[in-house]
C-alpha cells in the first residue's frame, strides 16, 4: 500500500519550512539518545536522523545494531504492559510495544491517528504482534492539558480510544477544547456518565495521571509531538507508514533473536 509522506514532527515552536520540521524531528531523536546515555547504557554511533538505517533488512538490523541493548532497556522501562490499561491497544504480551507521546492540539498527532494508526491496528495489533500505549504529553498549554485530562476521564468509562479518535478527527485548538466542548465530544464518543466524566476531568487523579506521562516524556528528553518508541527505538514525527513497519520489523526480529539466545543459553 502506497502512502504520501507525512511531515516529520510538531515542535513546540512550529516552522512552516520542511527544513525546520526535519531539524525538530532530528533534535527529538537526538534528545532521546542523549537521555539513554544518561542511563549509563552502552550506545554505538548514532545516525541522528529519521529514516536512515544501518542495514538492508530487519534481521540484519537486529543482529548488528550496537544500540540494541539500549533499546531493550528503554522498552523495559517505558512499556507498562498493564492488563486492562484503557490507554492501550493490543495484548500485554505482544512482542513489540509502540509508546506514543502526543498532544491533542498537535496536527501531526492527528495525522498519525487518522492515517497511520488504523493501518498498524489492522496489520499488527489484530495479529498480536504490536501493542500501542498512549502517553498524554501536552506541550501547548492549558487547553492541551484539559484535553489530556478529558481523554483520561473518558478512559475511566472505557471510552478512551473513542474519545481519542473523536478529538483527533480534525484539528482543534483553543476554545474548541473548552470544557463544554470536551463534554460534547465525550457524548459523541459514547461516554455514558457525563457528570462523572466532567468530575473526573477536573479531579486530582486526572491531573496526576497526565503529569506521570509528562514526567516520563521529559525524563526521556521528548521535545516535540508526536514522538514514539517502537520496541525502545526512537521515532520522531508523523512518519510514513513504511517507517513504522520497518521499526516494528526490526524490533520483532530483535525480540525473536533475544528469545532464541536465551533458549540456547538455558540448555
Amino acid at each position: 500500500m502506497s502512502r504520501t509522506s507525512s511531515p516529520k514532527s510538531s515542535p513546540k515552536n512550529p516552522r512552516p519550512a520542511t527544513r525546520g520540521r526535519r531539524a525538530a524531528a532530528i533534535g527529538a531523536v537526538a534528545a532521546l539518545v542523549v537521555a539513554l546515555v544518561a542511563t549509563g547504557a552502552a550506545i554505538g554511533s548514532s545516525t541522528g536522523g529519521s529514516g536512515k538505517h544501518e542495514s538492508s533488512g530487519p534481521a540484519a538490523g537486529a543482529a548488528f545494531d550496537p544500540r540494541q541493548q539500549t533499546y531493550d532497556q528503554l522498552e523495559q522501562t517505558t512499556s507498562r504492559r498493564k492488563d486492562g490499561d484503557p490507554l492501550a491497544l493490543g495484548r500485554p504480551d505482544a512482542p513489540v510495544v509502540l509508546v506514543e507521546y502526543a498532544d491533542y492540539q498537535c496536527s501531526f498527532c492527528g495525522r498519525f491517528t487518522r492515517e497511520t494508526q488504523p493501518e498498524l491496528v489492522k496489520k499488527y495489533i489484530d495479529e498480536g504482534v504490536l501493542r500501542i500505549e498512549f502517553r498524554n504529553f501536552p506541550i501547548f498549554g492549558k487547553d492541551s492539558e484539559r484535553a489530556a485530562r478529558a481523554s483520561w476521564a473518558a478512559g475511566r468509562q472505557g471510552k478512551f480510544w473513542q474519545f481519542h479518535d473523536e478529538a483527533f478527527a480534525k484539528l482543534r485548538k483553543g476554545d474548541a477544547l473548552a470544557e463544554d466542548k470536551l463534554v460534547d465530544m465525550a457524548r459523541t464518543s459514547g461516554v455514558p456518565d457525563l457528570e462523572k466524566f466532567r468530575a473526573d476531568m477536573n479531579g486530582s487523579e486526572a491531573e496526576a495521571a497526565v503529569k506521570k506521562d509528562q514526567d516520563e516524556g521529559y525524563r526521556l528528553g521528548v521535545q516535540s509531538t508526536p514522538s514514539f518508541l517502537v520496541g525502545g527505538r526512537p521515532l520522531a514525527g508523523a512518519q510514513p507508514l513504511a517507517e513504522f513497519e520497518d521499526a516494528i520489523a526490526k524490533a520483532k526480529a530483535a525480540k525473536a533473536a533475544g528469545a532464541a539466545g536465551s533458549g540456547k543459553s538455558g540448555k
